[in-house]
């Protein structure tokens, strides 16, 4: 009695993630033809590995004990493919990244689109969330986000320098305004609060000559994602708390004015971040090589980075 690779790993990833949706993902392939694939295999075997229901997938005894003796095979059997893998001449497979929306359009043009130029036998899978994922557990070859929010454990490749948020609204809004001149005048302002991926509301940040604070500003509108808090600011909703790369070209037209900027700290910008591990597929190795042959990342422009 056979069974497929591809059968064996359907059951170890369905298992990790206690599910099929992800597990699917993390696959490639559709959730019903990764549930066949079970289905096959536990036919074969005679055996019920997984207790099903409509709300939850849960291992069965003899599936546990299936997935803890044949998870260390296929783990060997990875890590001797990306061995190999590295040798190749030209990358191949496809690479999946985990981003936020705000990073993607940053990364999107400058990176993305001239590694698919140099390595056409590569295919991109860019996942677009605000909120933190596992990106080992969830079959990600990489994540970006802002350095301060890489976990520890991760290594880290800048793509950017350091980011500057700025307040900016529109000449519109500021028709018939003061513009504030300290953080605490903000409080006569309506401002644009952004959401966090946590789900939580952003604090604007503010710095001078060592004084710090952070402001749990009001407004009436509350948005999840830069570009939306963009179009607001520009269509005169309110003031809005946003990456200077985003802002140049609209403060520069007169569509925006900046106010508050000797207040705006700088942060470090967004990074590559990926597993620390001997073997790095020589996809990821080649995006790696790309970031770092960037010899201008301030050319980089972006609308709307989330900083969450």
């Amino acid at each position: 009695m056979r069974a497929s690779q591809l059968e064996l790993e359907a059951v170890v990833a369905v298992a990790r993630h206690g599910g099929f949706r992800v597990a699917a993902r993390e696959l490639d392939m559709s959730s019903s033809a990764l549930s066949h694939a079970v289905a096959a295999l536990e036919e074969r075997l005679g055996v019920r590995l997984f207790n099903r229901t409509t709300r939850s997938v849960a291992l069965s005894a003899e599936g546990e004990q299936f997935v803890t003796e044949i998870a260390p095979a296929l783990t060997a059997i990875r890590t001797a493919m990306e061995r190999i893998d590295e040798h190749r001449a030209e990358p191949a497979g496809v690479l999946r990244l985990n981003l936020t929306l705000g990073a993607a359009r940053m990364i999107l043009a400058p990176l993305v689109f001239e590694y698919t130029r140099r390595y056409p036998q590569v295919a991109v899978d860019m996942t677009t969330e605000a909120a933190m994922v596992d990106i080992v557990g969830q079959g990600f070859d990489a994540g970006v986000r802002l350095e301060e929010f890489v976990p520890p454990d991760m290594i880290a490749v800048p793509i950017t320098p350091p980011i500057r948020s700025i307040v900016v609204g529109s000449p519109a809004y500021f028709a018939g305004r003061k513009r504030p001149k300290t953080p605490a005048e903000l409080a006569n302002h309506r401002c644009i609060r952004r959401r966090t991926g946590s789900g939580t509301i952003y604090r604007w940040e503010f710095e001078k000559r060592g004084e710090t604070m952070e402001l749990d500003v009001a407004g009436s509108l509350t948005l999840d994602e830069g570009d939306l808090m963009l179009q607001a600011a520009l269509a005169g909703q309110g003031l809005a708390y946003l990456p200077d790369v985003a802002m140049a070209d609209h403060i520069q037209a007169g569509r925006l004015v900046a106010v508050l900027e000797d207040w705006s700290p700088a942060y470090p910008g967004l990074c590559l971040y990926y597993p620390s591990r001997r073997n790095i597929p020589a996809r990821l190795r080649a995006f790696i090589d790309l970031i770092r042959q960037q010899a201008s990342p301030r050319k980089t422009k972006a609308p709307g980075l989330p900083r969450s």
